[in-house]
């Protein structure tokens, strides 16, 4: 097939495009999943979209490629230029363009035969060797429009004619979609209203400005619409550690969001496995709506229920809670502490047992997914107990190697 920048499914280059900007150390021989020429080519066309932002390092295995952007330098996200980058055929486009000069106000309504006689006597007569858009295809393409809300459908009698739906004025809403492509979820829908300006003023910076959620969009859009209609999805699910891909069916049913690395987790009930689990969503692809799940109020009201004993996304409901707390020495004008404490706690509880020291306790299916969180008190912490002695154990020894590290003598 030859080459084009144009793609019809964007999973052909997300994985590369998350390569280059999150890693951006393989060489070309390194990327085995696909050919060569595959690599050539998905490379050759983010270098279209992206060119500016990428840069080449030579080293022994290679010239690796990779993408250099400072997130909190860029007030929109470069990374949306690659999503509005999907192919189309010569039929689409071409009928796209002479259905809304047809319908070219709102005030024009016309029946389906209507349209099509006009398309066939008023655009393509005038070529020897015209395209061909019989009634089916006509019916389909504003069927389609009329989902997406650009076309209207009024039924009079039998007949059903079509007019352009009215624009909506945004012009004074340049300054809100700014700020929510950068903000929002699928703020890529932001980016393409922003397309409409003549000229945008750059009046935000984002201090965690996680841009690569955009390459995620399609498949987020994808996890909402099932939720909306409480229906099961059809996923591949890849290890990083293994690069293994795994198919599974899940009921999905929430989007979980970290807010100290920016990930995005999708909690979901898996069919194949019997389970809950949160899947990653950065290695979710390929996913497919599959059919309504009559059980689906029922699994989302128990996952609520379960996310009392969640500190991260560990649900895992076969095994037994874990316990685990810690008291906290308050120091004088130290008060800051103990609210933090507060503020942080999500499924725990603080109890203030005098002026100068609080409890934190919690029963969660993980009790180490604490520990980074934990280790922030250090120097503070009095006493510390986790009923798993094992992540107990390796909090200690992580603060020996610690103490060792910067010759504390903690091994004393």
């Amino acid at each position: 097939m030859a080459y084009t920048e144009l793609i019809k499914n964007f999973e052909r280059i997300r994985d590369y495009m998350r390569e280059f900007y999150v890693y951006g150390f393989k060489s070309r021989d390194e990327y085995d999943k696909k050919s060569a020429r595959s690599y050539d080519n998905e490379r050759r066309r983010i270098e279209s979209y992206l060119g500016e932002y990428m840069g080449f390092r030579q080293s022994e295995k290679g010239k690796n490629v990779f993408l250099s952007i400072d997130s909190r330098s860029v007030s929109h996200n470069p990374l949306y230029s690659v999503l509005k980058s999907k192919s189309f055929t010569d039929g689409d486009i071409t009928l796209h363009f002479i259905l809304f000069d047809i319908l070219h106000s709102p005030e024009v309504a016309l029946s389906l035969s209507d349209i099509t006689a006009k398309i066939d006597s008023e655009y393509l007569s005038s070529f020897s060797e015209p395209m061909v858009f019989d009634e089916s295809t006509v019916r389909k393409k504003l069927k389609e429009y009329a989902e997406l809300g650009l076309v209207l459908c009024r039924k009079d009698g039998k007949k059903v004619f079509y007019s352009r739906n009215a624009d909506t004025d945004i012009s004074n809403l340049c300054d809100v979609i700014s700020f929510f492509s950068e903000a929002g979820l699928c703020g890529v829908v932001g980016s393409f209203l922003l397309d409409k300006f003549s000229s945008i003023e750059d009046c935000f910076s984002f201090k965690h400005h996680y841009i690569t959620h955009a390459l995620e969009s399609e498949i987020l859009y994808k996890v909402f619409d099932a939720i909306s209609q409480k229906r099961i999805l059809t996923i591949i699910n890849t290890s990083r550690r293994t690069q293994n891909d795994r198919r599974e069916e899940i009921v999905p049913l929430k989007v979980l969001i970290s807010v100290q690395n920016g990930r995005r987790y999708l909690a979901a009930y898996s069919i194949s496995y019997k389970y809950y689990k949160v899947y990653r969503l950065d290695y979710l692809s390929d996913i497919v709506m599959g059919e309504a799940y009559s059980a689906f109020d029922e699994k989302r009201e128990k996952f609520s229920l379960m996310q009392k004993n969640m500190w991260g996304v560990v649900c895992d409901e076969r095994r037994p809670l874990e316990h685990i707390e810690f008291t906290v020495h308050i120091g004088k004008d130290e008060e800051y502490i103990y609210r933090r404490l507060l503020r942080e706690k999500r499924s725990g509880t603080v109890e203030r047992i005098d002026e100068r020291t609080c409890r934190f306790s919690a029963d969660v299916y993980d009790s180490s997914e604490l520990n980074p969180w934990i280790r922030t008190f250090i120097g503070r912490i009095e006493n510390i107990e986790y009923s798993n002695k094992l992540y107990e154990n390796r909090f200690n020894m992580d603060l020996q190697d610690m103490y060792r590290l910067y010759g504390l003598g903690g091994e004393e």
